[in-house]
């Protein structure tokens, strides 16, 4: 005989695996550290420090 299962109970599990592949897929996407973060933001400053030092005053 074939296995009784409950369907609401695998329907839960598939909405939590399709959870779960959808969480992976947006920590790749959208996930950085902290550090990543900060080194991020001081590049930003020193790029734009960098512009308004090489300006031109007229």
């Amino acid at each position: 005989m074939a296995e009784i299962i409950n369907l609401r109970t695998a329907r839960k599990a598939k909405a939590r695996t399709q959870a779960a592949a959808t969480a992976a897929q947006n920590r790749t996407l959208h996930g950085r550290t902290l550090a990543q973060k900060r080194a991020e933001e001081t590049e930003a400053e020193h790029r734009e420090r960098t512009l308004d030092g090489a300006k031109i005053a007229e």
